[in-house]
């Protein structure tokens, strides 16, 4: 059967561009979206129109039914060889103190929640343990998580720091089992994920912080995924490859 890899939040930004590249590598990529289903459909366009298979599930990764029901449309088109746990979300810029407990209780269910139960059913399809023939699983996090995001999105940094502790643990749960976990840690990246903050201008405020003076793209972060994703990278687990340009 053919290989699938699965892309959270795929219809944007880094997900977006590791959709493309994925398919370039001769994968079936499943494109998650949670309510743009236009730039959705224009991903999986762009990879059928260079020869590449690719299929959009809409679900919210917050929700472990809808993330249910992805892996299961998924299944239908092949056998479950990679998972990107790319969906994420930031919030307006704010301090703690002024925190609402929607606004946490959102942020930790998304950005966190949500790549545990992708896990969970990527492990049931890709471990030995139940029959599976391994697989590679890539999680993204962020500079922020390092940083801490004071007095812009320290919610936002705690839970890409769960991320981090997340991709350590699990690794090493799954090692035997035929998974490799690693994860990929974006510093300033050039994507509408700032504008979603209310910050459009981010990256201009920030790129004179960092040492190569310049934002990144999509698919530089892209890159790196691919390559963990890859048997290139086989004995590699448990690994954060830094996308930072020095930051």
């Amino acid at each position: 059967m053919s290989n699938v890899v699965i892309v959270t939040g795929g219809s944007r930004g880094i997900g977006a561009a590791t959709c493309q590249l994925v398919a370039k590598a001769g994968n079936i990529v499943c494109v998650n979206y949670v309510s743009n289903i236009a730039a959705a459909n224009d991903v999986v366009c762009a990879i059928e129109g260079e020869g590449g298979k690719a299929f959009c599930v809409k679900g919210d990764v917050g929700n472990n039914d809808d993330v249910i029901a992805m892996f299961k449309a998924a299944d239908e088109y092949g056998t479950l060889t990679g998972l990107v746990n790319n969906a994420g979300i930031v919030d307006v810029k704010s301090r703690v103190d002024n925190f609402s407990p929607q606004r946490l209780e959102r942020m930790m269910r998304v950005n966190v929640l949500g790549s545990f139960y992708c896990a969970r059913e990527a492990t049931l399809r890709m471990s030995n343990k139940y029959g599976g023939k391994g697989g590679s699983i890539v999680n993204i996090t962020s500079a922020a998580a390092t940083i801490g995001g004071a007095g812009q999105y320290v919610d936002y940094a705690a839970s890409k720091g769960a991320i981090d502790t997340f991709t350590t643990g699990f690794a090493r749960e799954v090692a035997q089992e035929g998974i490799r976990v690693n994860a990929v840690r974006p510093g300033i990246i050039d994507t509408q994920i700032h504008a979603s903050g209310g910050e459009p201008d981010r990256l201009e405020k920030l790129v004179s912080t960092v040492p190569m003076k310049r934002a990144g793209t999509a698919m530089e972060v892209a890159q790196a995924i691919g390559w963990l994703l890859s048997d290139a990278a086989s004995y590699v687990t448990g690994t954060t490859i830094d996308v930072t340009g020095g930051r």
